[in-house]
């Protein structure tokens, strides 16, 4: 086993949309002391929504240049391409980066990024401190892995020229194979039956003993998952998964694109939108940054199936262009001009 302590150590940070990566960065950003951090979050879509909410932290351990956005593919796909040389740039970094955290997107797949973590090099460089997997316990109290999936799974089952396997199943349970910690996001949206049936749902998949850690709104110690010291890729090859036997897999299943909107006069309003167009289509997952007339700050926005929520995160900047941007991923074959009539309404 090759020496640790010399290498950077590298947190892992995987699971579906909407679980709650971003926002449990955002807090250990803001909370980790004595560390000099740098990111790499991983987008689905070509714009960094969950690169600006952690840019807007402002912390000084871990400041804007050391925040990586991957917006050209999932990164288990595209390692040599964005990974290796994201890598490169962080270990160049003066002064000297103590942790780096991997935000994935949440379609990608564990193994083949911590298998990277092997090539020669990168294993003298860098070392897996541990893979974090984020799940949505509102979603798994009620058996499915992410909001709206029965009525996914309906609309597949009725469409004859669809695969009937479920590909959101399978990443998540790749992402649970291959997980050292699991944190249980939403706990206190759930009452106590509920909440066991979540960590019921996640104990199922899981092929080891791995510690399940409750979580509101992302408020957990880094300490609980930051240090772990697994130096996991020399692990990763007893972790199965579902593709172990294909050489790459495919993202076809899901689509994305981003829509500009016009600066809008109510939070409220835009808010009703979203869920309206996420219950009638085969919307997963919104997110972005809104304009909102007469006010000084930018509008963050974050939707899970029709469950949207909304926050002013920070002033906008003297000159910057006040651009009001969606990404929208779903299904395949999402009706991309319908969501944007709806949408921009």
């Amino acid at each position: 086993m090759t020496n640790s302590l010399a290498r950077v150590p590298c947190t892992v940070v995987t699971g579906f949309l909407g679980a709650g990566k971003t926002t449990l960065l955002r807090h250990a950003l803001e909370n980790i002391k004595g560390k000099r951090l740098a990111i790499i979050v991983n987008e689905f879509g070509d714009v960094g929504i969950d690169g600006e909410i952690l840019k807007s932290c402002g912390v000084e351990n871990c400041p804007e240049d050391n925040i990586i956005e991957l917006a050209n593919g999932c990164i288990c796909c595209t390692v040599a391409d964005d990974f290796v040389p994201a890598i490169d740039k962080i270990l160049a970094m003066e002064p000297k980066v103590d942790h780096i955290l991997i935000e994935t997107s949440g379609l990608a797949l564990p193994k083949p990024l911590v298998q990277a973590f092997q090539w020669p090099g990168v294993k003298s460089r860098v070392t897996v401190d541990g893979v974090v997997a984020v799940v949505d316990g509102l979603a798994l109290a009620e058996g499915r892995v992410a909001d709206d999936m029965e009525a996914l799974a309906t609309q597949r089952a009725e469409d004859q020229s669809l695969d009937h396997d479920d590909p959101v199943e399978e990443v998540f349970e790749d992402q649970i194979a291959c997980a050292d910690l699991v944190i249980l996001t939403k706990s206190d949206l759930l009452d106590g039956a509920d909440l066991e049936k979540a960590r019921a749902h996640v104990e199922d998949h899981l092929p080891r003993a791995v510690r399940i850690v409750n979580s509101q709104n992302g408020q957990i110690d880094p300490a609980i998952f930051i240090g772990l010291g697994l130096a996991v890729e020399d692990d990763i090859e007893n972790r199965k998964t579902h593709h172990d036997d294909e050489l790459d897999h495919e993202h076809d299943d899901f689509d994305s694109f981003v829509l500009d909107i016009p600066a809008i006069a109510s939070p409220e309003e835009l808010s009703q939108r979203i869920a309206d167009v996420t219950d009638a289509e085969k919307v997963l997952r919104i997110k972005g940054y809104v304009e909102v007339t007469g006010k000084p700050m930018r509008l963050l926005v974050q939707a899970v199936g029709p469950r949207v929520n909304h926050y002013f995160d920070r002033p906008w900047n003297a000159g910057e262009d006040r651009r009001s941007r969606l990404v929208v991923i779903g299904e395949k074959g999402i009706d991309a001009g319908k969501i944007s009539e709806i949408l921009a309404a």
